[in-house]
């Protein structure tokens, strides 16, 4: 359990990398007459992304799931996979890459790296990490839960995101 207890430690610095690499982004493209679309859902995904990390925590101490070798280290693969992509995102879009939807009118969308072939792959590395994170210990409870919530969130959230992205128009 320790182990574990360390990869979520590290899921945590590398969440608190991404709001420091949003911070920064946030006031580059605020500058640039950036417009913030959907803040009421903001604090909603804040909390859902700490629950997670707090429930993948708390399901294997409580209710004593175990480390299932032939399902934890394929999930863990899983889960830096998602982090690679997430990741793959940031780079690719640079100073346009945030936490919350800030769309600069006129801006172009980036059709390089990920983008190329999914419109959101954000999102599909962070379906892949909350389904598998938690199951790295075996918290079937936690996937489950926190996919559901997950599934609802990405309804307000990419609609949110094309909604923007549709009023800011091509440039």
């Amino acid at each position: 359990m320790s182990w574990y207890a360390l990869v979520l430690l590290a899921v945590a610095a590398e969440r608190l990398a991404e709001l420091l690499v949003a911070r920064r982004n946030a006031a580059l493209t605020l500058a640039r007459a950036g417009v913030e679309h959907g803040r009421g859902h903001y604090p909603v995904m804040v909390a859902l992304h700490t629950g997670l990390l707090v429930c993948c925590l708390l399901e294997p101490a409580l209710a004593g799931r175990p480390f299932l070798p032939a399902l934890g280290w394929p999930m863990l693969a899983l889960a830096v996979l998602a982090q690679g992509l997430r990741w793959w995102c940031v780079t690719t879009l640079g100073p346009f890459w945030n936490t919350r939807v800030i769309v600069v009118p006129g801006a172009r969308l980036v059709a390089a790296g990920p983008y190329r072939f999914l419109r959101h792959p954000n999102y599909l590395a962070v379906v892949v990490e909350i389904a598998a994170l938690p199951l790295v210990h075996s918290a079937w409870l936690t996937a489950a839960v926190f996919s559901l919530a997950n599934a609802a969130l990405l309804t307000v959230r990419v609609r949110c995101e094309n909604t923007a992205l549709a009023l800011a128009g091509p440039a």
